[in-house]
């Protein structure tokens, strides 16, 4: 299994835990990015042991190689002093030595193989891993906005409102009530020295014009006799 898809495995299955808790999404894209992190440094241990056991690899070919060359060297030997039993054993060994060369060349293949394709993926990941911290300041801010938003929807929805609004004209009729009842009191306790006056002035009001219909009507008697 590659090792993007084994971190994506841990991935979804850390992201339906946190969806199954109802968790944000400020939480989520930590969570993606800790493990991004944690498979990063596991991926990176891991080609340290590769390029480590490709050391060993070149390290042991060399090995097998001076033995080609001294098994060589000892069949030489026999054949200079006619020891031809000799000199084919040593042919043996040293073939021995050349498969075994040629086993590990294949082996330091592979090896190097494994090594270019965790280098690509630490790549990758670290370009991943880039993106998504730049991403994860957009969508903390994103997500910051739309709860404010979503806040002042709901301070602002209309049955609020029209609850408020029918809640303040309750306390204003209760004022005017209690401003009623002020002048009702007041009415109440009218000095009564106050309504004698206006008697005797609504009384003068009435004697100006009495007095004043009568010399009108005796204006007129008068040009009537003299007709």
């Amino acid at each position: 299994m590659g090792i993007f898809s084994r971190f994506a495995d841990i991935i979804n299955s850390n992201i339906s835990a946190l969806l199954d808790k109802a968790e944000d999404p400020e939480k989520m894209v930590r969570l993606i990015i800790q493990e991004m992190e944690d498979t990063l440094v596991e991926v990176r241990s891991t080609s340290a042991k590769v390029l480590a056991e490709k050391k060993e690899i070149i390290r042991r070919i060399a090995k097998v190689q001076e033995q080609v060359h001294d098994w060589e060297s000892k069949a030489e030997l026999a054949l200079s002093k006619d020891r031809e039993d000799l000199a084919k054993a040593a042919l043996v060994e040293k073939q021995k030595a050349n498969d075994l060369a040629q086993t590990l060349a294949a082996e330091l293949v592979v090896v190097e193989e494994h090594i270019l394709r965790l280098k690509e993926e630490v790549n990758l990941l670290q370009e991943k891993l880039a993106d998504a911290k730049a991403r994860q300041k957009t969508i903390i801010m994103r997500k910051q906005t739309a709860s404010s938003r979503l806040e002042v929807k709901k301070q602002l929805d209309s049955s609020k409102i029209d609850n408020a609004m029918s809640k303040f004209e309750q306390y204003e009729r209760r004022v005017e009530g209690l401003e009623s009842q002020v002048d009702a009191y007041d009415l109440g306790n009218k000095n009564p020295l106050d309504d004698e006056f206006a008697a005797l002035e609504a009384e003068d009001s009435v004697n100006a014009e009495l007095e004043a219909l009568k010399a009108k009507m005796k204006d007129s008697k008068a040009k009537s006799k003299a007709k």
